[in-house]
């Protein structure tokens, strides 16, 4: 085969008779249920979220288009009308629809206010440029970026705004205002034991975590709709079924093992305790919307796996031993850290060797034990007239 049977494109490599813009339309159709559901319950908190997310990213992919696409110098003086339409003739359909998912994505995993409530605007506002700007833009938008625009968007919204969070009471759900689920594990007083705080699992409702009556980020809370959307997409093989596979198992494996450790020093209900770590936070919406991504997801079928071993685990190890109660957007920035590790041509393909098997193993091993050691070793549970051990 002569060099010229070869076509070079960008990413996302979709492996199928498809266009990126199909792609991209088959993502905002299964945010769809979520999108109505938080607007349900948050209203106008829900629709101003979402809006100015979209906007602001939008308007950045516009002025970004804008300065690359710029009218090459001729030696002719050109007026600013005809340097404009000659940059505009450069916007596609997916300069529009790839900045809407990523701004629909961003405004679901943000609170639907903060106190004050005017700060939630800079929140908004800062956080979808900086994550579309530094988390796509800087390397040369879609197709060559590294990192996830929304999550990167939302690390840097909880870093710099992280004090103003709160999660108001839903008039709709009738929950009671306080911390999310995750957040609101703490140790009871009289213990002195990293395993302590999950004592509060019990007074938490499988079916409200499920029905999504507790508190959160306005589009993490109602797990039907995030299944709805993650059934559409795999039908629809609008991402791959590996990485979903493979997050899910390593999580719940994991989970269990952490799982036996916990109710065996502390009065928890083993089934209780898996169910709450599948359920609370945003695990499920993240795995579905964002760990999925094409862009900065491995290209491999192998690697895929690996990927998704690897950000289920980091996922665990933030949230079981970490100080931060939800791990999940760091995980997928980590995980895609890692992605042009996992994809090295020395030993990346689309075979699956008994090497790839044993790293995967290695990987799931090494957290099996870290997790193992963590909570093991996290002290023990004090009376209250007792001192620490």
């Amino acid at each position: 085969m002569n060099e010229a049977s070869f076509k070079v494109e960008k990413a996302p490599h979709i492996h199928r008779k498809d266009s990126v813009n199909r792609m991209l339309g088959d993502v905002l159709i299964a945010l769809i249920p979520v999108l109505v559901w938080s607007i349900v319950a948050y209203q106008w908190d829900a629709v101003r979220n979402i809006v100015i997310s979209i906007l602001t990213m939008g308007i950045c992919e516009f002025v970004f288009v804008l300065i690359v696409n710029r009218l090459p110098y001729d030696g002719q003086k050109h007026s600013f009308k005809e340097r404009l339409l000659f940059a505009v003739k450069a916007y596609k359909p997916h300069n529009l629809l790839a900045p809407t998912v990523s701004g629909a994505i961003f405004a679901l995993i943000m609170p639907a206010t903060m106190d004050p409530s005017y700060m939630i605007y800079p929140a908004l506002i800062l956080g979808s440029i900086f994550g579309i700007v530094i988390g796509k833009l800087v390397f040369g938008g879609l197709g060559q970026n590294i990192f996830n625009p929304a999550a990167v968007g939302m690390v840097f919204a909880k870093i710099c705004f992280g004090s103003y969070i709160v999660y108001p009471e839903r008039d709709f759900f009738e929950v009671i205002a306080g911390g999310t689920p995750l957040a609101s594990l703490e140790a009871p007083a009289g213990t002195n034991s990293l395993i302590g705080k999950f004592l509060s699992i019990n007074d938490t409702s499988l079916l409200d975590l499920f029905l999504g009556q507790v508190n959160g980020t306005i589009g993490e809370a109602f797990k039907i709709a995030i299944l709805i959307g993650l059934a559409y997409l795999l039908i629809r093989r609008a991402i791959d079924w590996r990485i979903v596979v493979s997050y899910l198992a390593t999580f719940l494996l994991l989970s269990c093992l952490a799982g036996a450790i916990v109710c065996t020093r502390v009065d928890v209900n083993f089934f209780e305790f898996i169910g709450f770590q599948l359920l609370s936070g945003g695990m499920l919406f993240g795995v579905t919307f964002m760990l999925t991504d094409p862009v900065t997801s491995p290209i491999t079928s192998p690697g895929r796996v690996m990927y998704g071993i690897i950000a289920a685990s980091l996922t665990l190890l933030i949230r079981l031993l970490g100080a931060y109660p939800e791990g999940m957007a760091y995980s997928i920035l980590l995980s895609n850290l890692l992605v042009p590790f996992i994809e090295y041509r020395s030993w990346s393909g689309q075979k699956f060797t008994y090497k790839k098997m044993i790293a995967c193993a290695a990987i799931f091993a090494f957290a099996a034990l870290a997790i193992g050691l963590g909570l093991g070793f996290g002290g023990e549970i004090v009376a209250e007239t007792g001192g620490s051990r």
